[in-house]
């Protein structure tokens, strides 16, 4: 069964984007997966078929209306449909590559992408959507962060990647981050690749990999070691 994710938005023609290239776009070429952007203004109604309107309580900007949305989710994911529903939101739990493993174990995902100042809440609320937060700033649209998910996700399904092992070893997979990696030439512009890189010795360089990914996350993420007691005693 391929992985079948239903996108929800006002611009559907910025999918597959970026994704119908390299190991993605090979996958949904081989039908591993599968993207359908649904534009969400088709389930409007009246006569300009308006998916906005102004903000209870004042304030700048629009909000997505709960009717047109609701009715665009149901559409697409009926009751039974065991997808998790997404909102990618600036406000939503951090995506980590724990949460991307899971949904890559999936049937897929169903993903709505906000324009505008936001949701009305009770939408949310209604359809059960899981908010996702790519990082801590703001974009102009879901679309961006949508593709980004999606990108985390078909690259670790099932035969995406060629070496399997490749999805294994990067950044975040063991809660530190990844490596330095070099390769020829031995020696670029007066700087050698480590000599236990070209030792043969597979323990020695599998401690140093280990030792540098430390030092790495240490540096730049320590918030990855908190609670990491096992991490921190090395």
């Amino acid at each position: 069964m391929s992985f079948r994710a239903t996108v929800l938005t006002l611009y559907p023609e910025m999918f597959p984007g970026h994704l119908g290239h390299s190991l993605a776009g090979r996958a949904l070429e081989r039908g591993d997966a599968l993207i359908e952007p649904v534009n969400i203004r088709d389930h409007a109604t009246g006569k300009h078929r308006n998916v906005d309107d102004t903000p209870a309580g004042g304030g700048a900007g629009m909000v997505l209306r709960p009717d047109v949305l609701a009715t665009a989710i149901d559409a697409v994911s009926p009751e039974g449909d065991p997808r998790p529903r997404l909102l990618m939101s600036p406000r939503g739990r951090p995506l980590t590559q724990a949460r991307v493993r899971e949904l890559a174990e999936g049937p897929g995902v169903v993903i709505v992408c906000g324009r505008f100042e936001g949701v009305d809440q009770r939408v949310i609320e209604a359809r059960n959507l899981e908010e996702v937060s790519i990082g801590d700033y703001v974009l102009s649209g879901g679309e961006p962060a949508a593709l980004t998910l999606l990108d985390a996700v078909i690259r670790v399904l099932p035969g995406v990647m060629g070496n399997a092992e490749s999805g294994t070893q990067e950044s975040f997979e063991t809660g530190l981050l990844e490596h330095p990696h070099y390769t020829r030439p031995a020696e670029w512009e007066g700087r050698a690749i480590p000599e236990v890189l070209t030792s043969g010795n597979h323990k020695a360089i599998e401690d140093w990999r280990q030792a540098q990914s430390l030092k790495l996350t240490r540096d730049r993420r320590p918030d990855l070691l908190a609670g990491n007691d096992d991490q921190l005693a090395k």
